[in-house]
């Protein structure tokens, strides 16, 4: 499946969304911030970082914003509303909402990657009211019912 990506006047010179590895199912996404502008995050600070692109994403997908493991791990910083969601008909910027969790200010310079994008299908669904729903084991066990271990 192709994905249709437009680039916007401050993303231009960016290198397209590519997986790092064969394998990896997120495309890194890099910071459209001016290269003379630092963007800092303080600690518990959050805010918007544009990627300077927009999609056109087919119906019946989505694209994910997720978190990089490697910044959340080494700095605290991760995607506040993970995973972020990109609909299908939306054909604005693409812009990951960054949090830092961590105890030191976080810079963002133009290029950094700052977030991953994974595509993925969305079921053509319908939901209905009924008084009855299907028995499971679980029941209306909720949180921490099936335990730690």
């Amino acid at each position: 499946m192709k994905i249709a990506l437009k680039w916007l006047a401050h993303g231009q010179g960016l290198s397209l969304p590519r997986r790092a590895t064969k394998g990896a199912a997120g495309y890194d996404l890099a910071a459209a911030v001016d290269s003379d502008t630092v963007l800092t995050l303080a600690p518990g600070e959050y805010g918007l970082v544009p990627c300077g692109f927009s999609l056109g994403l087919p119906v019946g997908m989505e694209a994910q914003i997720r978190p990089r493991s490697g910044l959340a791990a080494k700095f605290g910083v991760t995607v506040l509303n993970a995973p972020g969601t990109v609909d299908a008909d939306y054909r604005g910027e693409v812009k990951a909402i960054l949090i830092n969790h961590g105890k030191a200010p976080f810079e963002i310079r133009r290029g950094d990657r700052i977030a991953q994008m994974v595509i993925a299908p969305v079921p053509d669904t319908e939901i209905f009211a009924t008084d009855n729903l299907e028995e499971t084991d679980r029941g209306e066990g909720g949180f921490g019912s099936t335990g730690v271990a």
